[in-house]
């Protein structure tokens, strides 16, 4: 509706300059040809208007797939990494405390280092979880793929602290026991 006003419109002024110009009006199939041409171009205009619109709301739909894409890796790689931290509880940590090598008063102190980095990790995944089943704060997506990355280095640490961790214990472990066999060892002099 705009556009044909504004067609004709155009077409009216055209039509009053070309009359105060002084030249001649009766060429009508001309006329008749420029508004088409006008009207025609008014069409291809508001096509190119919603051909744009379209593209920006397939880019902003492209945004948000990919931050969800984002976020749902950075969850599957946190969720990835408390299973290797909940693996070295159940196989590892047991070793290392049912050792021989391991003193009692020693018992505790390892089970509770590994205790406050699987509790740190819980509390990471009762966080993410919170973040990802609430408007958090009103987040965007994009704020909320940041944390979640930044929980997802945390996560990579704690493995690396963990895994340090159960590598120091069998150093020691493996130490005590070379300590061990050395001391009594039997001489045959």
């Amino acid at each position: 509706m705009k556009t044909k006003i504004l067609v004709l419109a155009m077409a009216l002024l055209f039509s009053l300059n070309i009359k105060a110009q002084g030249m001649p009006t009766y060429d009508n199939t001309n006329f008749v040809s420029l508004i088409k041409q006008l009207v025609e171009s008014g069409k291809q205009t508001a096509q190119m208007i919603k051909s744009v619109q379209f593209l920006k709301d397939a880019k902003e739909s492209i945004e948000k797939v990919s931050s969800v894409v984002q976020q749902l890796r950075a969850v599957q790689e946190i969720a990835q990494n408390n299973q290797r931290l909940i693996n070295v509880m159940q196989n590892d940590l047991q070793d290392i405390l049912n050792s021989p090598y391991i003193k009692p008063e020693e018992v505790t102190r390892v089970a509770e280092s590994f205790s406050a980095i699987i509790e740190n990790s819980l509390d990471t995944m009762d966080f993410i979880d919170e973040i990802l089943s609430s408007d958090y704060l009103k987040m965007t997506d994009a704020e909320r793929a940041e944390i979640l990355k930044e929980k997802e280095l945390e996560s990579k640490e704690m493995v690396s602290i963990i895994t340090t961790k159960t590598k120091r214990y069998r150093d020691i472990i493996s130490f005590r026991e070379m300590q061990d066999k050395i001391n009594n060892r039997e001489t045959n002099y």
